[in-house]
Parts: structure tokens; C-alpha cells; sequence
């Protein structure tokens, strides 16, 4: 099953591409996804629930109030750089288009109105990629282990890194003991 997160300022369109999503196959080569898509009206709340939960697809309309469609997507990069990323704007603004390539590494620019067959095909394209990155990282870490570059201790770390960024960090008082509360590390318990 793929997530997607759909994010439209636009009630309606998040409404017909859910409906679109759920009745109609994605399929790339012979490969068809299965979807559970979320769509979110406000980027601020889609963005909370990136940070909570992880999807294989972000797909941004460009113009939105509060927070465009390269922010946003910037913003998910971060949190989930493992994703794939489509914008679909009504706006084809070629500066625009340049600064989500280069910013943020979109894998397609759909246009509004779009074309059912191009926007699905494009989705299960980001998808294949987004599964093929995936598969080559998992290749080159074993070759890794192999030649002894690397240990199935760093793997475990670099995938848990990879999950929750930080989570291996440990923050180590004077003392030798184990802040857990980054802010005590200023204070003097003296």
C-alpha cells in the first residue's frame, strides 16, 4: 500500500482527485499501486502530519495561502526525504517550476486542468522511482557490508537515523550520565 498526501487549498479538487485515486488503477510497466491517499485543505496541518506519519508521495498544488507548494514540499523534504514529490498548479510559472526542481527535486509538474491518464501515470512513474531508489540503496549498503566498508551496526544506525533523525544522538552531561532534556545541559544543578 502507497501513501499519498494531497495538498490543494481548493475543497473541490481535493475531492476530485480523491475520487479519481480511489476508482481508477495507478499503474507503472507492470507494476499497479494500491493507494491510501490524505488530503489536506491547509499545508500548515498537512505538514503536522508529515511529521507524524510517513508517506511514499506528496503532491502540493503551487499557489496557496499561508505556505506555497515549494515550501511545503521543501518542508517535507526534510522531514521525509525519502519521498517522492509532484506539484499540480494551475500557475505555469517557469521560475517557479526551476526553483521546485532545484529546491526541492519534484519528479513532475502536472498542469490544471489535468489529463486523468498523465496524472496517473505520473504518479505510479514517481512511485516505480521513489521503490527503485529505494532497492539500489539497499543494494549498495550490502555491497557496502560486503567489502567490509561498513558494519550491520552503521546500517542499523543509518536506518534509524534515516526514520527519526537524531534518535541515535546522545546527549552526555559532565558527569558521564545521560541528559535526556537537552535544555538541562546550560544549567548548573549547583
Amino acid at each position: 500500500m502507497s501513501r499519498i498526501m494531497i495538498v490543494d487549498d481548493e475543497v473541490e479538487i481535493l475531492k476530485s482527485l480523491r475520487r479519481l485515486l480511489r476508482v481508477a488503477p495507478c499503474t507503472y510497466g507492470n507494476k499497479t499501486f494500491n493507494l491510501e491517499v490524505e488530503a489536506f485543505h491547509v499545508p500548515a496541518e498537512a505538514l503536522e502530519r508529515a511529521r507524524h506519519e510517513e508517506f511514499d508521495l506528496f503532491i502540493s498544488d503551487f499557489r496557496m495561502p499561508g505556505m506555497d507548494g515549494i515550501e511545503f514540499l521543501k518542508q517535507t523534504k526534510e522531514l521525509q526525504p525519502d519521498a517522492a514529490r509532484l506539484i499540480l498548479s494551475g500557475y505555469a510559472d517557469l521560475n517557479a517550476l526551476v526553483r521546485a526542481v532545484n529546491e526541492v527535486g519534484i519528479e513532475r509538474f502536472i498542469g490544471k486542468p489535468w489529463n486523468d491518464y498523465d496524472l496517473l501515470s505520473a504518479i505510479g512513474q514517481a512511485l516505480a522511482h521513489r521503490e527503485l531508489l529505494l532497492e539500489n540503496r539497499q543494494l549498495a549498503n550490502l555491497v557496502r557490508l560486503e567489502m567490509g566498508d561498513t558494519t550491520p551496526e552503521q546500517l542499523e544506525v543509518e536506518r534509524l537515523e534515516g526514520m527519526e533523525p537524531g534518535i541515535t544522538a546522545v546527549n552526555w552531561g559532565p558527569d558521564g550520565s545521560v541528559l535526556l532534556d537537552p535544555e538541562f545541559q546550560s544549567k548548573d544543578p549547583s
